[in-house]
């Protein structure tokens, strides 16, 4: 099945502690069924030094199921459904809101 979203995409939580923030998609985990997201669902690490990094309390993006996600149109920043659609022989993502490409 083809990913609705994608490394990359700019996306909005829609449900749960962090709704109503924006992020862009840094890694997608199709297996896990969820996705990090740039500067949502933060949580702090505790780590200890070693030789490559420096020990303390990290901050760190944790993932996020798919479902809690939804894709920004690409104009008016607002959430989207997406929707698949041929273009030549190619497989390209259309916004359910007014139609427009996302990709191709």
């Amino acid at each position: 099945m083809a990913a609705k979203i994608r490394k990359g995409d700019n996306v909005i939580v829609i449900t749960g502690r962090h709704k109503g923030r924006t992020g862009e998609v840094i890694e997608v985990r199709p297996s896990e069924a969820r996705a990090l997201v740039r500067g949502v669902n933060l949580v702090k690490r505790h780590t200890k030094q070693t030789a490559q990094q420096e020990g303390g309390i990290i901050s760190k993006e944790a993932p996020i199921h798919l479902s809690n996600l939804s894709l920004l149109h690409p104009t008016d920043k607002k959430p989207t459904r997406v929707g698949f659609k041929m273009v030549g022989d190619k497989k390209v993502r259309v916004a359910k809101r007014g139609g427009v490409e996302i990709d191709g």
